[in-house]
C-alpha cells in the first residue's frame, strides 16, 4: 500500500500500515509536558497534548516542514469542521466510527485492540484517530449538503474503480417497509404508551405482503414502502437496529412522527454495478477530499473568516 500524501486515500490507513505494522517505531512519542492551551477556536481549547498527538500522526505520514505548526493549523481546521458538523447535526454515529476503525484494523491484519496498542505506542492514541475519522467521514457529507454533489460516479470512474479492485464489491441489499405508529404533536405525552404498543405489535406483524391489512388493526398506523436500500445507504440511526433485527422487524425508534420500526421484506447479498457504485461512494465519504473539492476549501475559509481564533 502506498503512502497517501496527496489526499487521495485516507492518510493514516497507509501510514500506520507502513510505519508501524512493518515495525518502524522511530516515530515513538516524546514525553509530554503539563497540559497547556496553545489555541482557542470559538471558545474550544486546543492543548499542547492535542498538538503532540497530531504531530505524531503527521510523522507517521512522513510529512515535511514545520510539523508542530502544521499540526496546530490542522487542529484549528478540525475544530471548525467539528463545530459546524455539530451545528448542522450531520455527524456520523459512534457506531460508524467504530466500524471504520475496525475495518482499518482488519485491512491491516490486526484486531481493534492491537491497533489501539500500536496507535498508543506511536503517540497518536485511538481516541485521537477516531476523532479524525469522525470528521473525515462527516465533513464531505456536510460539504455536499451545502453545495450539492453529482451524487453518482461517472461510467469511467466506476470502471476505473472496478479495475483497481479487481472484482466488484459485495454488499447487502434490503427491501424495507416502515411501520409508523403516529403520535401527533399535541399528544407527545403518550409516547411511552405508544412505544409499548408498537413493540407488542411486532410479534403479530404478518410480513410485508400483509402490512396494509395489519395497519388496519391499529389506530393511526401508516405503512411506507422504502423499496430497495443497499447497506451503505442505510441511515445511521437505523443501521444498528437492522443489524439486530429479529423475525423480520427491527426494534422501535421514537422520531418526530411518533414510534417507528422497519420491516425487512427481503435481504440478500448483491454484487452489481449499482451496488459497486454505492459502496465506492460510501468509501469516498471516509476520505479527506479537501484537495479534490474546491467547495470544501471555500466552506472552510468561510468558517475561518467568521471564527474567533486565538493563538497562545
Amino acid at each position: 500500500m502506498a503512502i497517501a500524501n496527496k489526499g487521495k486515500q485516507m492518510v493514516l490507513a497507509c501510514a500506520v500500515a507502513l510505519a508501524l505494522v512493518a515495525g518502524d517505531l522511530s516515530v515513538a512519542p516524546v514525553a509530554q509536558a503539563a497540559s497547556q492551551v496553545v489555541a482557542v477556536v470559538n471558545k474550544t481549547a486546543i492543548t499542547n497534548g492535542d498538538v503532540a498527538r497530531r504531530t505524531a500522526f503527521l510523522r507517521l505520514q512522513r510529512r515535511k516542514g514545520n510539523i508542530a505548526k502544521i499540526a496546530k493549523e490542522e487542529l484549528v481546521d478540525e475544530v471548525l469542521k467539528r463545530q459546524e458538523i455539530a451545528r448542522v447535526g450531520m455527524s456520523v454515529s459512534t457506531a460508524d466510527v467504530d466500524a471504520a476503525f475496525a475495518r482499518f484494523a482488519s485491512s491491516n491484519k490486526m484486531t481493534p485492540q492491537q491497533l489501539t496498542g500500536i496507535l498508543g505506542q506511536a503517540g497518536v492514541g485511538a481516541d485521537h484517530f477516531k476523532a479524525y475519522i469522525a470528521v473525515s467521514m462527516s465533513w464531505p457529507r456536510l460539504v455536499n449538503a451545502r453545495y450539492g454533489s453529482k451524487g453518482k460516479l461517472s461510467n469511467q470512474e466506476l470502471v476505473t474503480r472496478l479495475l483497481e479492485n479487481k472484482q466488484k464489491p459485495v454488499t447487502t441489499e434490503y427491501f424495507l417497509k416502515q411501520v409508523i405508529f403516529v403520535v401527533p404533536a399535541s399528544k407527545k405525552g403518550s409516547i411511552g404508551k405508544r412505544k409499548a404498543e408498537a413493540e407488542r405489535s411486532r410479534a403479530d406483524f404478518p410480513g410485508c405482503d400483509g402490512a396494509m391489512e395489519f395497519a388496519k388493526n391499529y389506530l393511526d398506523v401508516s405503512i411506507r414502502n422504502l423499496g430497495r436500500v443497499l447497506e451503505p445507504e442505510l441511515p445511521a440511526d437505523w443501521k444498528p437496529l437492522i443489524e439486530k433485527a429479529k423475525n423480520g422487524t427491527t426494534g422501535t425508534r421514537v422520531t418526530e412522527r411518533g414510534v417507528e420500526y422497519l420491516a425487512i421484506c427481503n435481504e440478500r447479498e448483491v454484487s452489481d454495478d449499482v451496488a459497486a457504485e454505492v459502496v465506492f461512494r460510501a468509501e469516498d465519504l471516509g476520505k479527506d477530499k479537501k484537495e479534490d473539492n474546491p467547495n470544501a476549501t471555500k466552506y472552510l475559509e468561510d468558517l475561518r473568516s467568521k471564527a474567533q481564533i486565538i493563538y497562545n
